[in-house]
């Protein structure tokens, strides 16, 4: 692409995750958004309304992508959709922002890696987390030393809003996610490979379905009910309009082996009070660990010192939430994505890594289901990985 020229963004799913795309308009200053697709009628309109009626629109993403005045595509439709939008539009060689997870099955992932080589298209993934300005601090943190030589890590995620979020709707079923562990882990499991700088080859995991399915309240098939979070929903039990099909793990434990020797763990439970991550990284010299994952106080706390019992750690290190949408991390995402569609280049995010995060998730998912008996993780072929030069 010409440097001088504006990249033109179309945009497939546009309500929910797909209004990340607005981070894109930008018109006379090198992007803009020009095209929307989604099945739903209410949010083209609103995806319209917010352009001022300028943009095209339309129910069928094929249409979308048929148009040769888009240069780059963000596909922010639900998880399960992933692996077709994506193969589609990277055959039309255009630019991807792909959301996390990838896809739901590992087949899928990397039928959408070969899809890119084929092709030589560009072919960017959302995880977003990797521009998080505490994961940033811990990541320079490692590569400075602080620790010493990274042993083990794990992550405990208290996703306080489960109910609200992820069992009202298509959540809740693994046909459409093959399940939480995968859908929330992909994040965090994309984190501990990217802080202990290798990926995961062996786990085993356990878990189960243990508060939700207990819940009466449930809304009719095909009824849509609000999904945003009400701290009103209290304790989880009183939850109402929950989805009439529920057959995801609201608790989920994983034991992971990396290919570098390192130990991790992933605790993942969606009927907490509170809602945040917190991961732990153990090296040989000592271990980092964050309080808060985006708010204004959150801290990175580091222990190199023998002692007992010690809260704030030996030092104590500022990692506060940046201006913008989750801490920061979306306007630097799409900052990066469009620098990588007009300049290439390596990127913080990568396409290898976010498959491996996804084929340990559903490694895990197996494991968890079948007793807990270790799974191996499948690798990459090599000549996918030599061709995104996959970074961690």
């Amino acid at each position: 692409m010409n440097k001088l020229e504006e990249i033109r963004v179309g945009v497939i799913g546009v309500g929910g995750r797909g209004r990340l795309s607005d981070l894109a308009n930008k018109p006379n200053q090198g992007s803009m958004v020009v095209a929307g697709a989604d099945t739903s009628v209410e949010e083209l309109r609103k995806f319209s309304e917010r352009y001022r009626n300028k943009v095209f629109v339309t129910e069928d993403y094929r249409e979308l992508l048929l148009r040769d005045d888009i240069d780059a595509v963000f596909i922010c439709s639900p998880d399960y959709l992933h692996e077709e939008h994506a193969v589609a539009a990277l055959n039309r060689r255009k630019a991807v922002y792909l959301e996390k997870p990838i896809a739901i099955t590992t087949s899928g992932c990397d039928r959408i890696l070969s899809a890119a080589k084929e092709n030589e298209s560009l072919l960017y993934v959302g995880h977003n987390m990797r521009h998080m300005p505490f994961v940033l601090k811990m990541k320079q943190l490692i590569a400075d030393g602080a620790i010493g030589e990274v042993k083990a890590g794990w992550c405990r995620h208290f996703v306080g809003n489960g109910g609200d979020y992820y069992f009202k709707d298509w959540h809740a079923e693994r046909r459409n996610t093959t399940g939480l562990l995968l859908q929330k882990g992909a994040h965090d499991i994309d984190v501990l490979h990217w802080l202990c700088s290798s990926y995961s080859d062996r786990v085993s995991a356990m878990g189960g379905l243990t508060l939700y399915d207990r819940v009466e309240s449930r809304r009719a098939a095909g009824e849509k009910v609000a999904v945003d979070a009400d701290f009103m929903n209290w304790p989880p039990m009183s939850q109402k309009n929950l989805s009439p099909t529920i057959d995801v793990e609201d608790i989920s434990q994983v034991m992971m082996h990396l290919e570098n020797g390192v130990y991790a763990s992933y605790n993942q439970c969606h009927f907490t009070p509170d809602y945040w991550r917190n991961y732990t990284i153990i090296g040989s010299e000592g271990r980092i660990e964050n309080l808060g994952d985006g708010s204004s106080d959150t801290v990175i706390n580091l222990w190199n010192k023998r002692t007992s019992y010690q809260a704030k750690g030996d030092i104590v290190f500022a990692a506060p939430a940046e201006s913008g949408s989750h801490g920061g991390a979306d306007p630097a995402i799409v900052a990066e994505f469009l620098g990588f569609v007009r300049n290439g280049g390596r990127t913080t995010t990568s396409p290898v890594a976010a498959r491996y995060s996804v084929a340990a998730g559903v490694a895990a998912t197996e494991s968890l289901r079948n007793g807990g008996i270790p799974v191996d993780v499948p690798p990459l072929s090599s000549d996918i990985v030599r061709y995104f030069d996959g970074v961690l």
